[in-house]
């Protein structure tokens, strides 16, 4: 799925305007142009020059594009958004030629400069201005890292060295970082799991980002703008069809993806756009394939056959490159603005109707409470980002967002002291949130929704030590910044219960009043006055976490140590249906992040405090683990700025 707006100079081909609908409609973007990629070099099982292109956001055969300025094998390739560039390789002595060619057009490369050292089995990465090429054979293992600057012709200039020589490895880079993993040692006979990686935008050595899954040489790759993947290659002695994957912006190590269709050793390369990876030839076990794969880049599964190539081939490690690669595709901090469908700028790094927001927390109920503000990408899985600080480190606020702003109101500063205090941020621009104003009175452990224009805040519980639980309702105007207004009251006091909202409606679920209760209520968020009776959960529950679609609300977990998700249709007042089970029980968390298709369900407490889950939310089933989020605890407010009550 898309979730990005390319530069309008950036923009490739015309976009009919039912084009345009289309996509902004279905993911939130423009069109994009088509995405050709190039697999360069190899053996056939003899030495080629050939150069095969095919289109990634279509399946079928490779074509012939063009030939290398000589012939080659084990060299390394990238690309830009205009140019594809060949470096390094073996002929069959080792060398240092650098070929390009502009990839629009079809033909022959050119002549672009030399390597600092001539080597083969060389990786390579870009990230749109800044090509490398890292480790190699010259013989004897290397640890040279030579950058290039893509649009200017000339040699390679030393840019540092590898934490070790090594040779056989895969590139992979975004528009920020490039990560250089696994491959060979030659004089231990010994395949590594290591991952290294460099900031393209300053010299100097490799530092260690972390391991593979398992040690493996003669492997490629091809990246996202968050995630590094690299498959094939060799297990020494057996070849692998293991696609792992690594995200490139958090250190640590590579996770299982899938596999793919054949255990292709020393494959000709790797390429895609920000969606699809694509993988062609290699030897399996040691005969040439013509074989292509390709597989998803944002859900978890095995490869599927693409086409095949023109000419079985080989030894061609990274030798792939894209125009349309996905670290240089999604939102990213290189483009200075980017467009959305309503000519609005849109910030970098964000992305419009996508944004889910994790703040504050504590790691246990005895645990150190958090003021951090976290983020991540609903429609695609992977740890979070820092995004800022609230003004007090706090638990068990009440959260409410527009497309625009998030607010966090209330909570408990330690040692459980309620707050009228409420935060709020723009989704915007990432940065501390700010005070916007105060509660009618304290509590914390309530229940927090919202449309694009009201914030609701209802229930929860006063200060220590009696905890006494409210029936309040307040709400704010999100866009007005100021103290909140009486709104009505929930038919009984309750704390820790589920909320969530369309664009009309906010209910509220469960929640101990003193005990746990099953009770659903609503609001009209429009108009104001006291809540109405909408139905019961499938069971009494306190703590659920809510979350909804423009149409449907489903409420995950609770306590004690609840799994079940139920829903209910907004428009439609009656008892829950049970929609599936969360991976683990949990509770504890202050509301789920969702847009308008997928919701994603927090870590809790009692008993997990690590996993998120996400589902569908058009369609019942269990729930699907989200990858852990790089952070844990529970108590978290969330928030999201495309949630059904934006729609």
């Amino acid at each position: 799925m898309a979730n990005s707006y390319p530069r309008r100079d950036q923009a490739r081909g015309i976009w009919k305007i039912n084009q345009i609908t289309k996509n902004i409609k279905d993911q939130g973007t423009y069109p994009n142009g088509s995405t050709r990629a190039l697999f360069a070099g190899g053996n056939d099982p003899s030495l080629t020059n050939t150069v095969e292109q095919l289109t990634v956001e279509t399946t079928g055969n490779a074509s012939d594009y063009g030939d290398l300025t000589t012939t080659t094998k084990n060299s390394g390739s990238l690309a830009n958004f205009t140019r594809a560039v060949t470096g390094g390789g073996g002929n069959p002595s080792y060398m240092n030629t650098i070929g390009y060619r502009d990839i629009a057009s079809t033909g022959n490369y050119s002549d672009y400069g030399d390597l600092t050292v001539a080597r083969g089995y060389v990786c390579a990465s870009s990230n749109g201005t800044r090509g490398t090429w890292a480790g190699g054979y010259a013989p004897g293992d290397s640890n040279v890292i030579d950058f290039i600057t893509i649009t200017s012709l000339g040699n390679a200039t030393d840019f540092g060295n590898l934490t070790q020589a090594r040779y056989g490895l895969a590139g992979n880079g975004n528009t920020t970082r490039a990560l250089f993993s696994g491959g060979y040692i030659s004089p231990s006979n010994a395949s590594v799991n290591t991952i290294d990686f460099i900031e393209y935008s300053s010299t100097g050595n490799a530092v260690d980002f972390g391991d593979l899954s398992a040690a493996r040489m003669y492997v490629s790759g091809h990246s996202s703008s968050t995630r590094a993947f690299v498959f094939g290659g060799t297990t020494y002695p057996a070849s692998t069809n293991i696609i792992g994957a690594t995200n490139i912006n958090s250190l640590g190590n590579e996770i299982d993806w899938g596999d793919l269709t054949q255990s292709p050793n020393v494959p000709k390369g790797g390429a895609g756009n920000y969606t699809r990876g694509v993988r062609a030839g290699g030897a399996v076990p040691s005969t040439a394939t013509n074989v292509i794969d390709y597989w998803s880049l944002t859900s978890r599964g095995n490869a599927v056959d693409f086409g095949d190539l023109v000419t079985a081939a080989y030894e061609s490690p990274q030798g792939g490159s894209s125009n349309n690669h996905g670290g240089l595709q999604e939102f990213q901090p290189r483009a200075p603005e980017l467009y959305s469908p309503t000519g609005k700028v849109v910030p970098r790094g964000l992305s419009v109707g996508n944004i889910g927001i994790l703040a504050g927390g504590k790691l246990n109920p005895a645990g150190t409470v958090r003021n951090d503000i976290q983020f991540v990408h609903i429609s695609t899985t992977g740890n979070s980002s820092n995004f800022g600080d609230l003004t007090a480190s706090k638990y068990g606020a009440g959260g409410g967002a527009s497309s625009t702003r998030s607010l966090f109101m209330g909570g408990f500063v330690d040692p459980a002291t309620s707050q009228t205090a409420t935060d709020y941020f723009e989704f915007s621009t990432k940065g501390n949130a700010a005070s916007f104003g105060s509660l009618t009175a304290a509590r914390a452990f309530t229940s927090g929704c919202s449309n694009s224009t009201r914030a609701l805040m209802m229930g929860g519980s006063g200060p220590a030590p009696g905890f006494a639980r409210s029936n309040v309702v307040d709400y704010f105007t999100i866009a007005s910044i100021g103290n909140a207004t009486d709104f009505g009251d929930l038919t009984t006091a309750t704390s820790g219960a589920g909320a969530t909202a369309s664009s009309t409606r906010a209910i509220v679920a469960g929640g101990s009043a003193p005990s746990d209760t099953n009770v659903i209520e609503y609001f009209t968020i429009g108009s104001t006055g006291d809540a109405t009776d909408f139905g019961d959960l499938t069971d009494a529950r306190q703590y659920p976490q809510g979350l909804a679609s423009s149409t449907r609300g489903c409420f995950g977990g609770g306590s004690p140590g609840v799994n079940v998700i139920d829903y209910v249709t907004i428009a439609n007042t009656g008892n829950a249906t049970d929609f599936g089970d969360l991976t683990v029980a949990r509770s504890q968390s202050y509301g789920g992040l969702s847009n308008n298709t997928r919701g994603v369900f927090l870590p809790g407490q009692n008993p997990d405090n690590v996993t998120m889950d996400y589902i569908t939310i058009a369609s019942t089933g269990n729930a699907t683990d989200y990858r852990d989020p790089g952070i844990t605890g529970g108590d978290f407010t969330a928030g999201s700025n495309g949630h059904g009550g934006l729609s």
